[in-house]
Parts: C-alpha cells; structure tokens; sequence
C-alpha cells in the first residue's frame, strides 16, 4: 500500500508516517519543511517519496495531485494546519486567510480530487485530521474552530454518501483535543488539559479509518465533551466555550 501525508514534519503527522511505516506502507510526504521530511526519510524502513509543498496555495495543491495522481494511492491523510489565538477582532486578517487556505481549502480540494480516483477503483482511505474544536463554536480561536468545524461536517457527509451507494471507500475526520505537539507554540496558547500523546492518537485515527467509522475521537474527555455539548443550550455554550479558551491564554 502507498500513503500520503500532508504535514508529516512533526507532532501527529510523523507519527502517522512512522505507524503506516510499520504496517509497511510506501509513503509520500508533502510539506514546505524539506529538511525535516529529509530527515524523517532516513529513519523510516519503507521507501519514501518527500514533495515540497505549500498548501496554502492552491496552486500547490493540484501540483501535488499532479505529481502522485498515477502511484496508486491507497491512503491520504490530510493532517497540515494550523491555529491562531486571540479575539477576532486582533488576529491580522493575513493569517486568518492562511489559514482558511491551509485547514479548509487544502484539506476540500485534496479529498475531492483523491475522492474521485478512489471511488472509480472503489478503494481507498482518507483521513482528515479535524479536531474536537469542530464540535462547537471557539471565542477567542473563533476562525480556528470554525476550519475544524468545515472539515468535520465535510467529513461526516461524504462519508454518509458513500454509504448510501454502497462504496468501499472509507473516510473518517480525526478529532483530538489537546495533543502533545508544536501546535500550541504556532497558535500561541497553553492548553488547561494534559495533552494526548500524538502517537496514540495517530494510532487511534487510523484505527478509526481502517474499522470504517465517520468520526474517531481519541481519549474519554473529548469524547464526553462530545455528547456533553449537545446537552447545553446555545447561550451557555457558548460562555463555557470561552472560559475554557481563556484559560489558555498565553
């Protein structure tokens, strides 16, 4: 089998290339950090294809498609992002845009153009990193949770379609909560929880995938969150949301 990761310099994203590395999956990484994919290259036992890639660009997204839509992918893993905090109304709209174009833009037109080689073969795997930020609205990341929100929904729909014409295509959105990699660094925020460890995470994300469900979501809190925030009315929902955020002000 043959895998491609977006993002897979660090955190989760490494440890899906070191995972599917074990379970002895060809991969192909893509990022902008070629030293970093270099290096992780060299530890890994499988053969590894490194693109260097910003997919924030769009551009940059269908070159890569371009460059790999003929090897038979058999899994993609759109795991690159990122966050910011701060009040809406101060983050600088630049990164905001970025954003979007790395967490939802990336993420729609990969899965879309993977989507369609994979259902004409009616195979395939598509993991989307989302988070369990997707599950509510985020004062003070409010653009953040926002992306997270997109690739779950996206997620969760294409997943019921598939279902309905009987295809053995799987997708499935990841959705963590804290995890114990840079990305509190990027987004400038401490977490009030212990994060997860990235590796059973990724651990968790591709068995979610590989048994065929919409959505995985790693560790007991998260996954009372989940169903805890469908108790709340809107109104304390948000507040709770903004507490818990403001306690992670850096």
């Amino acid at each position: 089998m043959k895998a491609l990761i977006t993002g897979a310099t660090s955190g989760i994203g490494r440890e899906f290339a070191v995972l599917l590395a074990r379970m002895g999956c060809e991969l192909i990484l893509a990022s902008r950090k070629t030293k970093k994919m270099e290096q992780l290259k060299r530890r890994l036992p499988v053969p590894v294809r490194v693109i260097t890639a910003d997919l924030s660009r769009e551009a940059d997204c269908f070159r890569l498609y371009e460059a790999v839509k003929d090897e038979k992918i058999d899994i993609l893993v759109n795991n690159a992002g990122f966050g910011a905090f701060g009040r809406f109304s101060q983050i600088p709209l630049e990164t905001e845009l970025n954003m979007l174009d790395l967490n939802v833009r990336a993420v729609h037109i990969l899965t879309k153009l993977f989507l369609a080689d994979f259902r004409e073969r009616d195979s395939g795997y598509i993991l989307n990193v989302a988070s369990s930020a997707g599950f509510l609205p985020g004062p003070l990341m409010a653009a953040y949770y926002a992306t997270k929100s997109y690739v779950l929904r996206l997620t969760e729909a294409v997943y019921e379609e598939l279902r309905r014409e009987g295809s053995h295509v799987r997708i499935c959105a990841l959705c963590p909560g804290p995890v114990e990699t840079g990305f509190n660094e990027r987004a400038n925020v401490r977490f009030s929880l212990r994060g997860l460890s990235a590796r059973n995470v990724a651990a968790y994300g591709l068995r979610g995938l590989f048994c065929g469900r919409p959505v995985a979501i790693p560790g007991l809190t998260m996954k009372l969150a989940y169903f805890g925030e469908k108790l709340l009315p809107e109104s304390m929902l948000l507040r709770v949301a903004y507490y818990a955020q403001k306690k992670k002000e850096g």
